[in-house]
């Protein structure tokens, strides 16, 4: 199948949002089996990576982690990033120039073992006394 009609005009502007992307891509990077490049944390930063692949010409498509399909949580859970076998050498110099992702805070998600224990006493306190009170 031709890729351009004989004598038709050249598009200087791309006809749909699709038809944009598919400008960009490199044919060098479309041969071979999908393989994994990277992974986001969530479907929007898997898709910010793929933009940045997207710029360097490589196509790439998203999945689901396996294990992670939550049907609630449509956008939530991590992807994994897929390239074409010969983009991949290619996709993993492009992310390297981006820098790796930041590691994830580990203070924030620890609660304090004091805190906790006062707020536990606390509540506790309050409901015996609200207990009493309703007696």
């Amino acid at each position: 199948m031709p890729l351009i009609s004989e004598g038709a005009e050249p598009i200087d502007k791309p006809l749909s949002e699709a038809h944009g992307r598919a400008r960009k891509i490199d044919p060098r990077y479309s041969e071979g089996p999908l393989v994994k490049v990277a992974h986001g944390g969530n479907q929007s930063e898997a898709e910010l990576i793929q933009g940045f692949l997207l710029e360097e010409g490589i196509p790439s498509v998203l999945r689901r982690s396996p294990g992670f399909d939550v049907p609630d949580f449509l956008a939530a859970g991590p992807r994994d990033i897929l390239v074409p076998e010969s983009a991949a050498a290619a996709a993993a110099e492009a992310l390297q120039q981006t820098g790796p992702p930041p590691p994830p805070s580990t203070t924030a998600s620890r609660p304090n073992p004091v805190k906790l224990v006062a707020a536990i006493a606390v509540g506790g306190g309050v409901a015996a006394l609200l207990a009493y009170l309703l007696q």
